[in-house]
């Protein structure tokens, strides 16, 4: 069963190691990693389920990352020396990927081009394992299919996490927009903070339902990152009703930072 699912951007910058000093220029998103580790750290998760942008990705296809294990560093940050190495809950990622074959849902163990670490999965679990890492993870990466599709995804990733009986919680990795400055990495538009203000008002009442109602357009014109990844995690959480905690939200650097924490409270 999940017991949390928790909604969180993947900043380089966020880690001090990478940031040297800039990272200070947002504390609310330290705050916010820090809370999002504690919860976790106090539920104890035998399995952390994480959806990343980053990951391999598909046009029609999503990718469930195969085999015991992964490793990773931040050598692409000139932060080589923070290095990581997971453990693969092998036996909830096949049982997910049944779980697809058996609705004919295109998504599987196959096609790994690059079995490393993205930072969209090791900026979270940077924070994280400070205060926790006795668990094991499912990664998986998004595709370019509907949202609806996302959503479905979802669902059948909760099926496949009830039947094993595990205690789990969700990571739904991912920025927001990436154009909220002029002198931001993208530049500025008006879609960019529009996108960010909506993104944070309904995952900030937990009101999932809305994710596959947004404009397809909206998500483009806003160069947003995260939203499929929320989507999924939306989809697991289908039916249940959940306690939300809206911790924070920034664009300091022009790119869009959102954190919630959900807890479960039962059936709808």
């Amino acid at each position: 069963m999940f017991t949390a699912g928790y909604m969180v951007p993947h900043p380089p910058i966020a880690v001090p190691e990478i940031g040297r000093g800039e990272e200070k220029k947002i504390q609310a998103a330290l705050d916010s990693f820090k809370a999002v580790a504690e919860d976790i750290a106090r539920l104890e998760p035998e399995t952390i389920i994480l959806t990343s942008p980053h990951s391999v990705m598909y046009r029609d296809y999503f990718h469930i990352s195969p085999g015991k294990g992964a490793v990773g560093s931040f050598a692409q940050f000139r932060a080589a020396d923070v290095r990581f190495e997971v453990n693969y809950d092998e036996e909830l990622a096949q049982a997910i990927a049944a779980e697809a074959d058996k609705c004919g849902f295109p998504a599987g163990m196959i096609g790994e081009r690059d079995p490393s670490l993205d930072h969209g999965t090791m900026v979270p679990l940077y924070f994280i394992n400070k205060l926790y890492s006795d668990y094991k993870l499912v990664r998986i990466g998004l595709s370019g299919l509907s949202l609806t599709d996302h959503w479905r995804f979802g669902q059948m990733i909760r099926k496949a996490v009830d039947a094993s009986g595990r205690n789990c919680v969700f990571i739904a990795s991912g920025d927001l927009s990436h154009c909220q400055k002029k002198d931001g990495p993208y530049g500025y538009r008006p879609d960019g903070p529009i996108y960010d203000e909506k993104i944070m008002d309904v995952m900030g009442r937990g009101a999932f339902d809305e994710l596959t109602g947004f404009d397809e357009e909206l998500l483009d014109r806003s160069m947003e990152c995260g939203h499929r990844s929320f989507t999924i995690m939306g989809g697991a959480f289908c039916g249940m009703e959940v306690e939300t905690t809206k911790l924070s939200h920034e664009a300091t650097f022009g790119v869009g930072y959102g954190f919630c924490i959900y807890h479960p409270k039962g059936e709808k």
